[in-house]
């Protein structure tokens, strides 16, 4: 966990649950919601397709996106909650990479199934190990 980071995962994980209703997924109609805990506060979003599919936007982004539009650059913990019907939904490579650029490899990624009965939590590290980040960037 995130230095000083304090955040109830099940409130984050009812959040990207209830965030994973409000998606607009008309042609996979495969909902995912995300909830971010960034200094105390909570910011939720799902996924949202579009009909040029590489234009569609994942949930995780979407929440960092309303995070950081809030003001805020430091995550403490994301939560997932997917379709699958055969367990979890973990993010994808893309969003583990922005999750890392605000999370850093102490993030904690909690995915639970669509039925609540498979949770599993992770480092961001355990998922993006050796990730490239500022520090690659910056002398």
């Amino acid at each position: 966990m995130n230095a000083g980071a304090a955040f109830d995962a099940d409130a984050l994980v009812a959040a990207a649950r209830e965030a994973r209703e409000r998606a607009y997924v008309p042609y996979s109609r495969f909902q995912v919601g995300a909830a971010l805990a960034a200094e105390g506060e909570v910011f939720a979003a799902p996924n949202i397709e579009n009909a040029s599919y590489p234009l569609s936007v994942c949930a995780e982004r979407n929440a960092v996106a309303v995070a950081v539009a809030a003001g805020h650059r430091r995550l403490d913990a994301v939560a997932v909650v997917g379709s699958g019907e055969r367990g979890i939904t973990p993010p994808c490579g893309g969003c583990r990479q922005v999750l890392f650029e605000f999370g850093g490899p102490e993030l904690v990624v909690i995915v639970e199934s669509l039925a609540g009965d498979v949770r599993e939590t992770y480092r961001l590290d355990d998922l993006l190990p050796a990730a490239f980040g500022p520090r690659d960037l910056l002398p």
